[in-house]
């Protein structure tokens, strides 16, 4: 299945974050650009020396920033506020819900380094929380795009979009493999192969680990309709339920805890909607540890062979 992609190499998503921001700064003059003393991190340097009286350094003091960046959308601008995921939820969590989530501010939260990947810096900086702290607010739209290019097109995207965002992203360099010139829709479920054995619904990293199981999966004639959940609020309920009905038996993937994520979401869907096996592959109430990306993955069960293993458990259930 791998061959059916064009992958043009491996890119971190927060560089398509970068880019996409920097395409949105020429473009767009009410968009500005806010960053807690990490531009490098995010990406956000060439926006900075491009356009500087449009962006602001608020430093190591993240709950301030989102208080700026909601005075800036009340009057007017788009303000696109970037931090590690980490430092741009938990430590702001009260700024957010009352400043933007509350108050329905038109603030873009733009969070880079999530997940377990995030690697070496270890367990204080790597979050695996953030989609269920965003999700849980009211008003609030959550994005977790697959790769460099999706991660460009999610940026400009969500600046036409009229209200609070967490788009999520991160550091490691991934397969590239979405066209770069593919329309983003905020909201709508993208099939990226048909099937009808089993559906695999991913997000963010996860959609590559998850081609590589089909694969893995497909030579034991398995057939896998794979889904890429880019936005998971709002959830493409219509796409999901389609599917499961076709398939009977669903695999989500995230690089997430279990609690609050999208696993939870669909689970949470099909048991009002329609009944059916479900596994989860995410981390299971668990901090992560120092280690490589790869090393983690393996460790906290988020490879496609975990994946496969976890399609062949449903499609046993289902029967």
């Amino acid at each position: 299945m791998k061959e059916k992609f064009n992958n043009t190499g491996n890119k971190d998503t927060r560089s398509g974050f970068g880019a996409g921001l920097l395409e949105l700064g020429r473009k767009r003059e009410d968009v500005v650009a806010l960053c807690a003393d990490l531009t490098g991190s995010l990406k956000m340097d060439a926006f900075e020396k491009e356009f500087p009286e449009r962006f602001f350094q608020c430093g190591i003091a993240e709950a301030n920033m989102m208080g700026t960046a909601a005075g800036l959308a009340i009057a007017g601008k788009v303000p696109f506020a970037g931090s590690f995921a980490e430092f741009a939820t938990g430590r702001v969590y009260d700024q957010v819900r009352q400043a933007i989530a509350y108050s329905e501010t038109n603030v873009k939260i733009c969070a880079s380094h999530a997940g377990i990947t995030l690697g070496e810096d270890g367990a204080t900086h790597q979050t695996m929380e953030d989609v269920g702290l965003m999700r849980m607010l009211p008003n609030f739209t959550v994005i977790n795009p697959c790769d460099y290019n999706q991660t460009k097109a999610a940026t400009i995207a969500i600046a036409d979009h009229h209200g609070p965002v967490y788009l999520r992203f991160g550091r490691p360099s991934v397969p590239n493999f979405t066209p770069a010139d593919a329309p983003f829709e905020i909201g709508k479920a993208l099939v990226i192969t048909p099937g009808k054995d089993v559906t695999i619904f991913a997000t963010g990293h996860m959609v590559w680990e998850s081609i590589e199981a089909a694969d893995i999966l497909e030579k034991e004639g398995i057939s896998v309709e794979l889904i890429n959940i880019h936005t998971i609020k709002p959830l493409d309920k219509k796409a999901v339920l389609e599917s499961a009905a076709k398939t009977k038996a669903v695999v989500t993937a995230e690089e997430h805890l279990i609690a609050g994520g999208m696993g939870e979401l669909i689970a949470g869907l099909l048991a009002r909607e329609l009944p059916l096996p479900v596994e989860i592959v995410a981390v299971d109430d668990l901090f992560g540890q120092s280690g490589t990306p790869d090393q983690l993955m393996k460790e906290y069960g988020l490879t496609a062979q975990n994946i496969a293993e976890a399609a062949r458990k449903v499609i046993k259930r289902k029967a």
